[in-house]
Order: C-alpha cells, then sequence, then structure tokens
C-alpha cells in the first residue's frame, strides 16, 4: 500500500450523557469517515481527547477501528503513541503493529521538557521497534512545547527507512515542510491544525493533511480541488472555511467541543458530551454552529 496522502482524519470520541464511552457511537464515527473516500484514519490524537481515555477505552476503541480497518485493502489505520517512557511507547507501538496498525505515528516526550537527545533516542527506539512498519513522527510545539528542526528529522530519516512522514503542525507548518521536502532524503510532510495553512502547505509539498473528522467532506473536497489543478476553487472553499476553524483553533479543547456537537447535529452520535476540564460552548459557540452547517450543508 502506498504511503498516506490526502486527508487522514482524526477520529474522535463520542461519550453517553454520563461521560462513559459510545463505543457504537465510535463505530460509526469509523464507518463514516471511511465513508467519504479517504485513504487513512489517525487514532488516538488530541482531537480524540486521548488523554482522557483510559487503558480500557484506548485499548477497546483502537480494537473497533482495527475491526474496521483490517479487512480493507482500500484504507490505512494509523495508530498513534503518546507513552511518555520510552519503554512504554515501544510496547504500545509493537502491540499496534502486531494488531494491524499500517502505521504508527510518534508524538515524542514532552513532559519536564527532555533534551533533544533523549527525544532523538526515543524516537530511534520506537522506529527499530517496528520496522519496517511505516512511522509518522508529529511535530506539535504549540501543544507540547518540544523543538526539532529539519536537520534533526533528517539525520533521523537518514538511518531508518521507516521514518516515512511528519505532521507538522507549527504556526505556520509551510517552512518546515517545505525544508523537509527539499533535504537529502526528502522527508514528505502532512499538515494538521484543523488545515488552517491548508492552500499554503499544499504549495509548499504537504502530502497529507489529518484534521479532525466531523466535516471530513469539505477538507476532502478541497484536496480534490488542488489535486485537479483547481487551486482558485480550491482557495475559495478554503477561505469560507477559514473564518470557522480559525476560531476553533485557537484552543484545542474547542475546536474538540464544536467537532463534538457537529457530529451530534449530523447525526453520528447522540452526545456532545466532552470529559472535564473542557470548553463549554456557549450560545454563540451554538449559533456559530449552526451556521457553518447551514453554509456547507451542500457537502455534508
Amino acid at each position: 500500500m502506498t504511503p498516506i496522502r490526502g486527508v487522514s482524519p482524526v477520529l474522535e470520541v463520542p461519550f453517553t450523557d454520563d461521560g462513559e464511552i459510545d463505543v457504537s457511537g465510535f463505530r460509526r464515527v469509523v464507518r463514516h469517515v471511511l465513508g467519504t473516500g479517504v485513504g487513512s484514519v489517525m487514532f488516538p490524537g488530541f482531537a480524540s481527547e486521548f488523554y482522557k481515555l483510559t487503558e480500557d477505552e484506548r485499548q477497546t476503541l483502537t480494537e473497533v477501528l482495527l475491526a474496521e480497518t483490517n479487512p480493507r485493502a482500500d484504507v490505512q489505520a494509523i495508530i498513534a503513541i503518546q507513552d511518555h517512557a520510552t519503554r512504554l511507547a515501544v510496547q504500545r507501538a509493537t502491540e499496534a503493529v502486531a494488531a494491524g496498525a499500517d502505521l504508527i505515528n510518534l508524538l515524542p516526550p514532552h513532559y519536564l521538557q527532555p533534551s533533544r537527545k533523549a527525544l532523538v533516542k526515543h524516537i530511534r527506539e520506537v522506529l527499530d521497534a517496528v520496522a519496517p512498519t511505516p512511522v509518522v513522527v508529529q511535530y506539535a510545539p504549540a501543544e507540547t512545547g518540544t523543538s526539532l528542526d529539519a536537520d534533526v528529522l533528517r539525520e533521523i530519516a537518514a538511518k531508518h527507512a521507516n521514518m516515512q512522514l511528519v505532521k507538522v503542525e507549527s504556526s505556520p507548518p509551510g517552512p518546515l515542510i517545505a525544508e523537509l521536502a527539499a533535504g537529502d532524503p526528502p522527508i514528505p510532510a502532512v499538515e494538521g491544525y484543523a488545515g488552517v495553512q491548508l492552500p499554503d502547505a499544499i504549495r509548499r509539498g504537504a502530502v497529507g493533511t489529518q484534521p479532525g473528522c466531523s466535516f471530513t467532506e469539505i477538507y476532502v473536497e478541497i484536496w480534490r480541488r488542488f489535486e485537479d489543478g483547481d487551486d482558485a476553487g480550491g482557495d475559495e472553499l478554503h477561505r469560507r472555511l477559514l473564518p470557522y476553524i480559525s476560531y476553533w483553533m485557537l484552543d484545542t479543547e474547542r475546536i474538540i467541543a464544536a467537532e463534538k456537537l457537529i457530529s451530534v447535529r449530523r447525526g453520528l452520535f447522540g452526545s456532545s458530551y466532552c470529559r472535564a476540564p473542557a470548553h463549554r460552548l456557549d450560545a454563540e459557540d451554538i449559533r456559530m454552529i449552526d451556521r457553518f452547517l447551514a453554509e456547507f450543508r451542500e457537502f455534508l
């Protein structure tokens, strides 16, 4: 299977009104997102509230996802690893590969500001443990404070053939995406951060984008337009989307809450509950979401 390309959504986790994971709702999310024509999905990420899940909940939901993707040759499951201890990251990553993960997404450690040398060692040990399974290294400085650069990432990739992608969530992501693509070896990159800078990232060589999943169809259409050479059309649709995503991405908990309500409005699951501490949508937030759904109804 080819490396991931295009829109690769990060799956959200629905909860019931009393805060339990909604397993059937998550299954509907997986099936709905795969039905939009994407070639891959990622779980669990920040958009999945991974930091609010128990080990058992995370395992249950991962099994649900892999049960949907393993029988299919046309989609890839990217399983994310955020463990801070290298030993635990290696263990979780190898278990995910054994269970059927097609790729591993690795978020480097960030609590208490580990040294760059320690970060590189952590990344390399996970890469070695899961080789030849492809690995996406996630660079999310706003959420983690981690500092990496193209030279460090290129040095790692030169020694580990399975480091195949970098998820760039710096702001703006374009310069690092371009620098990675221009190096030796060139490293493909996907853009995250809700696609706020998506057109620039595409023009600078991004091979994909990893937004949330509640309105995947809009991102798929933006990507299709750029792929087809319709840059003006891609820019136009992104300009319409930008006032919403740029506001929601002012903080991660805000966009999680907004995307959950969008999914509820679309009938994917029944509750927009977010485990506390969380952003609580006020009346104007909700009116904004309803305006969004009205404006983009042709895609949703």
